[in-house]
């Protein structure tokens, strides 16, 4: 039961950020489309990782930096949004799932990597090939 609640907790989290992120006036955070992945909250409320993708990967850097110079600010507004006994302090993680996710479904479209599963199969035309 408690897990559910930190999930509840994680989620608000994750969308009082996304939205208090526009609020930031670092320019480091303005130059790009930052989008905040996933969140994970400890049992007793004290810390939040905070696991962030960056649209381009060569400010990536920049934004982190961007995000750790603003956390004290993020956690401020964080605590007046929502009603915890703690407000977490915020970790932020630079994640590339998104680009993972986007390098493995390449490979999947690409037939010199992935073979039909039945040979049989290999005259079927798929909607992409067209």
């Amino acid at each position: 039961m408690a897990s559910n609640r930190i999930g509840r907790i994680n989620e608000e989290i994750q969308r009082e950020l996304s939205a208090l992120l526009r609020t930031v006036k670092d320019p480091r955070l303005q130059s790009g489309l930052v989008t905040i992945t996933h969140v994970d909250t400890t049992s007793d409320l004290r810390y939040s990782r905070v696991f962030v993708s960056a649209l381009n990967k060569e400010q990536e850097k920049d934004v982190m930096k961007g995000l750790r110079s603003a956390a004290g600010y993020l956690r401020r507004e964080l605590g007046a949004a929502l009603r915890l006994r703690y407000t977490p302090e915020l970790q932020f993680i630079a994640d590339d799932s998104i680009e993972q996710g986007a390098h493995i479904l390449a490979m999947l479209r690409d037939p010199e990597v992935v073979k039909p599963a039945n040979p049989a199969n290999e005259h079927i035309i798929l909607e992409d090939e067209e």
